[in-house]
């Protein structure tokens, strides 16, 4: 269980891992009076060390699932995913009886309700038993393209209507730093069309491998590209627009399809979806189209110098991708890291009275437990921030005001919106 102040957004549920002093609240603690600072908080610490990521010349972000579940939906409507919901997804796809027979053909092993455990287990079973056609291998095969089909259609809650103010924040913030600096980098583990959707109200341009053609299609090339905006018969040194950011989905999205030798994007169901299924394997999957430009392309920003990791909402349960982080930090001297998640301390250890918390629960995540040893033992260059996704992005800092085209992208939405109810 997660101590949390209420479900709004806020600065006031972030933790920082001061070495020496144990984890500290953002805010300072007054005495009983409200007259003096009695333990002073770690506000300014933490905003600083955002501040000098945002300022880095190359900045990376990471996301997983727990950015997801930033995003809300209204009543009736599907919720973000976590693997308990893709687990009874795939339940209900396949029926009581089935999904009860698919797992009794594991029953030795430890499932522990997992579906990525289950999953793992079946395709196991196919690959030793892959020209069977016996009826447990029937059974399992059928089922594996089921539950695939589930995951799908329950990653699938995003809508125009869906709230994703925190995936907004980000995405503005990130898209206030100089363009002279190299594009912000997102990369995210998650199928879902959060950042997508944010993006698209907020006009936001993505250079994400695809074609800005009419029919879509994946090319590695098109990462290299760039959005420059060129008066009429100007000569001059190009003029890089505002609110351009590098997007990588490293396990692909729910709007990808496989036709033929191409990727395009399409919500269509015809064409196979591209997506690396939770599943043991996906390790090796990593190093196929297109997903081994996007791990490539992660592994070389974190080589770069002056370059800054934010991960939030990602939980380091995926070892082609915690490796090269922790690579990168114990090799690129010029790093910075920021892990900012909930993990790190539970309700047990934030009673609502304390302020400093160096008995909090130590997590057991292997690359977190690194990453911890190597702050508690004074490397300036890791903070570690008890928090979640949406946390983080109230409290990244604005380097600049609102720009003249997020001004009018609000005013034209504003007008529309009006207009509309009129009419409607």
């Amino acid at each position: 269980m997660t101590f949390w102040n209420g479900n709004a957004a806020s600065p006031n549920n972030l933790r920082l891992f001061v070495p020496g002093e144990g984890w500290k609240n953002y805010s300072d603690q007054m005495t009983g009076d409200g007259q003096k600072v009695e333990i002073v908080g770690a506000r300014r610490l933490i905003e600083s060390a955002f501040l000098n990521a945002l300022n880095a010349t190359n900045v990376v972000v990471l996301t997983g699932t727990g950015s997801s579940f930033s995003a809300r939906n209204g009543a009736g409507k599907l919720s973000p995913a976590g693997m308990w919901d893709i687990w009874n997804a795939a339940k209900a796809k396949v029926g009581d009886e089935v999904f009860a027979k698919v797992n009794q053909c594991f029953k030795d092993a430890d499932v522990d309700n997992n579906i990525e455990r289950l999953l793992t287990l079946c395709k196991l079973h196919l690959e030793l038993h892959a020209k069977a056609t016996d009826e447990t291998t029937k059974l399992i095969r059928a089922f594996v393209k089921d539950a695939e089909s589930a995951i799908l259609e329950r990653v699938a809650f995003v809508d125009t209507e869906t709230d994703l103010s925190a995936h907004a924040v980000l995405l503005q913030k990130l898209g206030r730093r100089g363009v002279r600096k190299s594009r912000s980098k997102i990369f995210t583990t998650n199928y879902d069309l959060c950042f997508e959707e944010a993006g698209a109200r907020h006009r936001f341009t993505f250079i994400d491998g695809f074609s800005h053609s009419l029919r879509q299609v994946y090319d590695r090339m098109f990462f290299d590209y760039d959005v420059v905006r060129r008066e009429n018969g100007g000569n001059g040194s190009p003029d890089y627009i505002e609110n351009v950011v590098q997007f990588y989905k490293l396990h692909g999205s729910i709007d990808w399809r496989r036709k033929g030798g191409d990727i395009v994007r399409s919500e269509g169901e015809e064409g196979e979806p591209v997506l690396i299924y939770p599943r043991s394997s996906k390790y090796q999957e990593s190093f196929e189209a297109p997903y081994l430009d996007m791990i490539g392309a992660f592994q070389a920003a974190l080589r770069e110098p002056d370059t800054a990791v934010i991960v939030s909402g990602f939980g380091f349960n995926d070892d082609h991708i915690g490796r090269p982080i922790l690579s990168a930090v114990e090799s690129n001297m010029s790093l910075r890291l920021i892990v900012c998640d909930p993990v790190f301390l539970d309700a047990a250890a934030l009673p609502g009275s304390a302020h400093t918390h160096p008995e909090a629960k130590p997590t057991e995540n292997r690359f977190l437990k690194s990453f911890m040893a190597l702050a508690a033992g004074g490397d300036a260059r890791l903070h570690l921030i008890n928090g979640r996704f949406e946390d983080m992005a109230v409290v990244l800092p604005d380097l600049m005001g609102e720009t003249d085209r997020e001004r009018h992208v609000q005013r034209i939405r504003s007008i529309r919106e009006e207009t509309g109810a009129q009419t409607g």
